[in-house]
C-alpha cells in the first residue's frame, strides 16, 4: 500500500472513531501516525522533483502573503495598494507566478506578495499549490482575500494552509522534550491539562520517542500536542478582507457578517471590508496591515542634522534599543555606550536607556556612541 492511500486510510478511520476519553489514546495515536505519513509523503515528492519552490527575495520591513481562491481581485488590489504591475483579467488563474508590490506606509515598506490564486488540493500538490504555500509560510502576515458572495471559500483556504503546517491566529504549545537513557516516557504538566497521560505517551511513541521526560504547559487538545511534538509549524498573525463590496446591496451586508461571524471572525475586529477596483476602504486597510504587522516608527536624531522624520527606523513591537543596533548595522553595536529617547517609552525627555529599553512607536531615538 503506498503512502496516499495510507494516509488516505488513517483519516478515514480518524472520522469513523468518536471522540470520548475511551478513544482518546487511540485517536492521538493515529493522528501522530497520519502525521508522520505526510511527513514521508513531503519529503518524498520533493525528493522526486515535485516542485522548489517559487523564488522570491524578500525586502522591506515586512511581508504579507495576499491568499484567495482564483479571480478574487488580488491583483487589482496589489496594483492600487502598490507599485507592482500584476497581470488583471476577469478569468481563472490570471496570476502565474508570485507577483511582489511594495506598499509605503508611514515610513515603512511593507512587501505584498500576490500569490497564485490557491485551489483544493494546494498542500497535495495540486496546481502548484505546494510551492505557492512555502512562499506563504515564510511571510509575516496572511491576508485571506474573500469575495463579499463567496465568504465560504475561507473555510478551504484555512485547510489548505494547516494541511501545509500553517497555524493561524494562535501561540505555539509549550511542549518540551528531552531525551533520557532508560525508564519510559514520563509525563509532567503545568496547569489542568484534560489529555490523559497514556494520550500523550502513545503520540510520542509514533514519533519514535521511547525514553523521554515530555513538559507540557496549558492545554493542548491531541492535534496541538501532536503540533508540539512535530515542532516544524509555522505560526503566523491573519487578517480577513471583504472584496467586492461595491457590488452588493446594503440589505446583504448582515448575510455577509453573518457568514464571517460563522467562520469566528469578527466583522467588526477581524475583517476590512473593501472595493479593489473602486479603491474604497483601503486606507483602512492600510492602518490595519501596520497594526496586525506591530510596525513602529523610530526617528534618528542623527549628530549635526537633528531629527530624521521623514525616514524612520521600522522596528516591531516589543523591540528594544539593542534590535534598534542590529537593525542599523555597521559598526554601531561595537561602538555603543548609551542611549537617549524621548517619547512615548521615555519616563522624560532625552532618557539615558541602555541596549534592554523597549521602544515605542514615534520614540525619537539618539545614540551616544565612542569614537
Amino acid at each position: 500500500m503506498g503512502l496516499e492511500a495510507e494516509i488516505e486510510e488513517l483519516e478515514e478511520e480518524i472520522a469513523n472513531t468518536p471522540y470520548n476519553k475511551s478513544t482518546e489514546a487511540h485517536i492521538g495515536r493515529l493522528k501522530a501516525k497520519l502525521a508522520e505519513k505526510k511527513e514521508k509523503l513531503e519529503a518524498q515528492q520533493a525528493g522526486s522533483g515535485g516542485g522548489g519552490g517559487y523564488s522570491v527575495k524578500q525586502q522591506g520591513d515586512a511581508t504579507v502573503a495576499l491568499v484567495g481562491f482564483p479571480s478574487v481581485g488580488k491583483s487589482t488590489l496589489v496594483n492600487a495598494l502598490t507599485n507592482a504591475d500584476s497581470e488583471v483579467g476577469a478569468y481563472e488563474f490570471t496570476t502565474l507566478d508570485v507577483n511582489p508590490g511594495m506598499l509605503k506606509y508611514r515610513g515603512a515598506d511593507i512587501q505584498i506578495l500576490d500569490v497564485p490564486g490557491l485551489i483544493e488540493g494546494a498542500a497535495g500538490g495540486r496546481g502548484g499549490g505546494r510551492e505557492v504555500l512555502s512562499v506563504i509560510r515564510s511571510t509575516d502576515l496572511v491576508v485571506f482575500m474573500l469575495s463579499a458572495f463567496e465568504i465560504d471559500q475561507y473555510d478551504r483556504l484555512y485547510k489548505e494552509l494547516y494541511d501545509n503546517k500553517i497555524r493561524l491566529d494562535t501561540e505555539p504549545p509549550h511542549v518540551r522534550i528531552s531525551k533520557k537513557i532508560k525508564g519510559g516516557i514520563d509525563v509532567n504538566t503545568s496547569g489542568d491539562l484534560e489529555l490523559d497521560h497514556d494520550t500523550v505517551r502513545q503520540v510520542l511513541r509514533e514519533q519514535g520517542y521511547v525514553n523521554a521526560d515530555v513538559t507540557i504547559r496549558g492545554d493542548p487538545d491531541v492535534d496541538e500536542l501532536v503540533d508540539g511534538v512535530l515542532d516544524n509549524r509555522v505560526y503566523l498573525p491573519s487578517l480577513a478582507v471583504v472584496n467586492k463590496t461595491d457590488l452588493i446591496e446594503p440589505s446583504y451586508v448582515d448575510t455577509v457578517k453573518a457568514d464571517l461571524r460563522e467562520r469566528d471572525i469578527d466583522p467588526d475586529e477581524d475583517a476590512v471590508f473593501i472595493s479593489a477596483y473602486e479603491e474604497k476602504g483601503l486606507d483602512a486597510l492600510k492602518e490595519r496591515l501596520w497594526d496586525d504587522l506591530e510596525l513602529i516608527r523610530i526617528y534618528m536624531d542623527k549628530p549635526g542634522r537633528g531629527v530624521d522624520y521623514e525616514e524612520p527606523l521600522i522596528l516591531r513591537r516589543g523591540e528594544t534599543v539593542d534590535d534598534a543596533l542590529d537593525r542599523l548595522g555597521g559598526d554601531m553595536d561595537e561602538r555603543f555606550r548609551f542611549a537617549r529617547v524621548t517619547g512615548p517609552s521615555a519616563k522624560h525627555d532625552d532618557q539615558q536607556v541602555g541596549r534592554d529599553h523597549v521602544l515605542e512607536d514615534e520614540d525619537v531615538l539618539r545614540l551616544i556612541v565612542r569614537r
